[in-house]
């Protein structure tokens, strides 16, 4: 296999696991099984975090995953602390579906560890699949 096939196997593979994420995400915030207060609650910002890892690393794959994670953990935590700021455009927003999945509702300190969860798993995923799909990176 050419490095340049293996590169865009890679890139697929990326954007695939990034596409699963939406549905998984939005399951989570249905899911009435075991355990489901923290699938709801917390589940979800592993998720999320995953998602944007993984579409940052689809669209600017030759920058480092540890670089797009570290990234996403802060962009996100500063989501999570705009939560505290409720100006009537915001909360707006936050009033539609789309607004709410994406800046979220309510500051909640425990999202932050599983923010970090979601970021350095992930992370340990793309640069496993990059070790073993892109003979550059190894």
């Amino acid at each position: 296999m050419s490095d340049a096939h293996r590169f865009r196997t890679y890139r697929t593979v990326i954007l695939i696991l990034s596409l699963l994420m939406v549905p998984l995400g939005l399951a989570t915030k249905v899911y009435q099984g075991p355990f489901s207060g923290w699938a709801y609650d917390y589940a979800g910002d592993v998720v999320y975090e995953t998602f944007w890892i993984l579409l940052g690393v689809f669209i600017w794959p030759k920058v480092q995953p540890v670089k797009i994670a570290s990234a996403v953990f802060i962009i996100t935590s500063v989501i999570e602390f705009l939560q505290l700021w409720q100006p009537a455009f915001l909360q707006a927003i936050r009033a539609t579906t789309l607004g709410k999945l994406l800046l979220g509702t309510t500051f909640v300190w425990w999202d932050f560890p599983h923010y970090f969860i979601g970021c350095v798993l992930t992370w340990l995923v793309v640069r496993y699949l990059k070790s073993k799909l892109v003979p550059a990176f190894k």
